[in-house]
């Protein structure tokens, strides 16, 4: 607690010295002050609320298909690694392509609506899954596989008990990252694809209307989302999977 609020005395200073000094028009930068009672403003109205909702229920939504289609094809891939190397291309190549670029395929094929900011966020966070979890199956010790077989254990046993434990702190990693990129799709998606709530919709309103106060706000809101998620798997992490 002690290291954040250092950050954010850190970061509210420079906020401030930047207003003193006029790097910035305070159009453009309000303080914080007024982001604060904007931020108040938009809660007390319900909007805030609605939009938040709305956002962490299609960042959900992405997750799980992320989870359910990422991590049991991570697992078949990591475990045969051959079948991975054939694959290996395709997995790189669209986890290298940005989500962004693929707006207009996925608007094609799903429309304009629901279906199509979930799909595309999903399906840039299944490949993020894939690969780590792939990739910690692949490189878990291997002495702790022929350990298990020299003590008489089955294939089964051997999966699940050895190849799955020691490929979640890889997977969580994925997860991890998963996440941002699932929030940052599903905001950009927001502000660009028909829709008429969410946090991206409301930072893309409030910056047509110049209400800047309400912009910060907004983005705000998006970033908090994002560190909490962020901690919360960090301590899942360290709290279960501290091997």
């Amino acid at each position: 607690m002690k290291n954040i609020a250092i950050g954010i005395t850190i970061f509210l200073l420079l906020w401030a010295l930047i207003l003193i000094f006029g790097i910035i028009d305070t159009f453009f930068l309000p303080t914080p002050l007024q982001v604060l009672t904007s931020l108040k403003n938009l809660f007390v109205s319900g909007k805030l609320i609605q939009d938040t909702a709305m956002t962490l229920a299609r960042v959900g939504a992405s997750l799980l298909i992320a989870l359910g289609v990422g991590v049991p094809t991570g697992l078949l891939l990591g475990r045969f690694e051959k079948m991975y190397h054939s694959v290996e291309f395709i997995i790189d190549f669209f986890r290298s392509t940005p989500a962004t670029a693929l707006f207009p395929l996925f608007l094609v094929v799903f429309g304009i609506g629901e279906i199509s900011k979930v799909a595309l966020a999903s399906f840039a966070a299944t490949l993020i899954v894939i690969f780590n979890t792939a990739y910690g199956v692949m490189h878990a010790p291997k002495y702790r596989r022929v350990t298990a077989e020299l003590l008489g254990a089955t294939h089964r046993q051997i999966f699940w008990h050895v190849i799955i434990r020691e490929s979640l702190p890889q997977l969580l990693v994925g997860i991890r990252n998963a996440v941002s990129w699932v929030l940052a799709v599903v905001v950009v998606t927001e502000m660009f694809i028909g829709t008429n709530t969410g946090l991206g919709r409301r930072i893309i309103d409030s910056s047509i209307t110049y209400d800047i106060s309400g912009m910060y706000a907004s983005i705000l809101v998006v970033g908090l989302i994002g560190y909490l998620l962020n901690a919360l798997l960090l301590l899942i992490h360290k709290r279960y999977v501290h091997w």
